[in-house]
């Protein structure tokens, strides 16, 4: 893998976890034989699946979008409240 295409990568994702689950997916399907196993780059001549994937990434051909976490409750739920008694 070109460390070259990673810095630049690393760069546009910020975050390395991220970038090896998007490298990792693409490769996954640029190696099966699927509607989307044809680089979406001209030329490939002489470049492995993970190069590949890199200069997808940096060439804007793939992308990628992050999803906001869920939000977290405060409280535990509560069943019906008891009321009291007279």
């Amino acid at each position: 893998m070109n460390s070259e295409l990673q810095k630049q990568a690393l760069a546009k994702v910020g975050n390395p976890n991220i970038l090896v689950n998007i490298i990792s997916r693409r490769v996954r399907q640029l190696t099966t034989h699927g509607p989307h196993s044809r680089p979406l780059i001209s030329e490939t001549a002489g470049m492995g699946a993970a190069d590949i994937a890199l200069l997808e990434l940096i060439e804007d051909k793939i992308g990628w979008e992050m999803l906001a976490p869920p939000e977290q409750v405060d409280e535990a739920p509560t069943r019906g409240k008891k009321k009291k008694k007279k």
